[in-house]
């Protein structure tokens, strides 16, 4: 299996929520994990920044923010020239797919953990 680094964005310190779930799980896989949530901190080894950091080589962003809240990330999203945006349930968003869609950069409205434990990922 291929490891691909993934950039999650809504991450969450709180164990209850996905985001922090499918940090944890991406690490679990051993696919490189870089995180930007609204606080620093940071969930087993991953740090998660605040800054829109320009990251290298990222072949996944995975989405845990709804899509009023995405806007202020759509050029970021599409400067990292990901291979692919997961738009995670409850983040679906037409108007980020069809710019992304513009850079051939491919949409999916998928969960990312059930992605990884059925080896879709």
């Amino acid at each position: 299996m291929s490891k691909k680094k993934t950039l999650v964005i809504g991450a969450s310190q709180n164990p209850s929520r996905y985001s922090y779930l499918a940090v944890q799980k991406l690490n679990a896989y051993q696919h490189p994990v870089v995180a930007i949530g609204l606080r620093k901190g940071s969930i087993g080894g991953t740090e998660i920044e605040t800054e829109k950091k320009p990251f290298e080589a990222v072949d996944t962003v995975t989405l845990y923010l709804n899509p009023s809240r995405q806007k202020e990330y759509y050029d970021y999203i599409l400067s990292l020239e990901p291979k692919r945006i997961i738009f995670n349930p409850g983040t679906e968003n037409d108007e980020l797919a069809d710019l992304a869609a513009e850079k051939n950069i491919k949409s999916m409205e998928a969960c990312t953990l059930v992605m990884l434990s059925t080896g879709q990922y």
